[in-house]
C-alpha cells in the first residue's frame, strides 16, 4: 500500500463565510497561504524524521486554483521547484451544482425537499445539478487504485472524507460530518491514519 501524505488546501474567504465551493475556483486568503506554508514545513519535518527524500515522492493535486497554489507553496517548503507535480481531476472537490456559492441556510431555502433528503442521508444525497459523496467515493477508489508509489496529494475536504471511506477508516455516515483541517498533514499508510500539525 503506497503511503499518502494528504493535505487539504488552505483557507479561502468562502470557507470563512460557510459557502459551498465545489468546483468554483476560489483563491486562498492570507491565512490560507500561511496554512499551506505550515503544512509544507510539517511535511518536511515528517519526511526528515523518516529519512525520506521528497524528490522521490509523487506529487498530485486537484486542478482547482486553491489546491494548486497550496501545492506550490508546499513544494517550496520542501526545497522543490513549484512545478513538477501532476493534476488529477479525480481529486476535485464534490460538485454542489446549483448550491455552489450558497451557504447551507440558503441551500435549504432554495431546495427544501432536496435539503431534507441531505439531512437524512448526506452520503447519498444529490444536490441539484451536483454529485453525491457516494459518487466521489467511486472516483477516489479509482484514484487510490491507480497509485504506484508514495504520494503527496493536495485536494479537498470532500475527497478526504471519501478516501477515508475507501480505506475503511470511517463509515460513510460518520465521514460525511468529519471536519478536515487545513494546514495539517494526514498520513494514510499501513495501519491507522495519523495527523501531523
Amino acid at each position: 500500500m503506497p503511503t499518502i501524505y494528504y493535505m487539504r488546501h488552505g483557507e479561502t474567504d468562502w470557507n470563512v463565510e460557510g459557502r459551498l465551493q465545489g468546483g468554483i475556483d476560489t483563491p486562498l486568503n492570507a491565512l490560507g497561504l500561511g496554512q499551506a506554508a505550515h503544512a509544507g514545513r510539517v511535511l518536511a519535518d515528517l519526511l526528515a524524521r523518516k529519512g525520506l527524500n521528497a524528490s522521490n515522492l509523487a506529487f498530485v493535486a486537484s486542478p482547482l486554483q486553491r489546491t494548486r497554489v497550496t501545492m506550490q507553496i508546499v513544494r517550496k517548503e520542501l526545497g522543490l521547484p513549484a512545478g513538477g507535480y501532476a493534476l488529477d481531476d479525480r481529486l476535485r472537490e464534490i460538485g454542489y451544482g446549483h448550491w455552489e456559492g450558497s451557504t447551507l441556510a440558503q441551500a435549504k431555502v432554495s431546495h427544501p425537499e432536496l435539503y431534507a433528503g441531505r439531512e437524512r442521508d448526506k452520503w447519498g444525497a444529490l444536490p441539484p445539478g451536483g454529485e453525491s459523496y457516494a459518487s466521489v467515493e467511486l472516483r477516489m477508489r479509482d484514484w487510490y487504485d491507480s497509485l504506484k508509489v508514495d504520494t503527496v496529494a493536495v485536494a479537498h475536504g470532500g475527497t478526504a472524507r471519501a478516501l477515508m471511506v475507501v480505506l475503511g477508516i470511517e463509515t460513510a455516515a460518520r465521514a460525511s460530518d468529519l471536519y478536515i483541517e487545513q494546514g495539517v498533514v494526514y498520513v494514510f499508510g499501513d495501519g491507522p491514519m495519523t495527523k501531523y500539525s
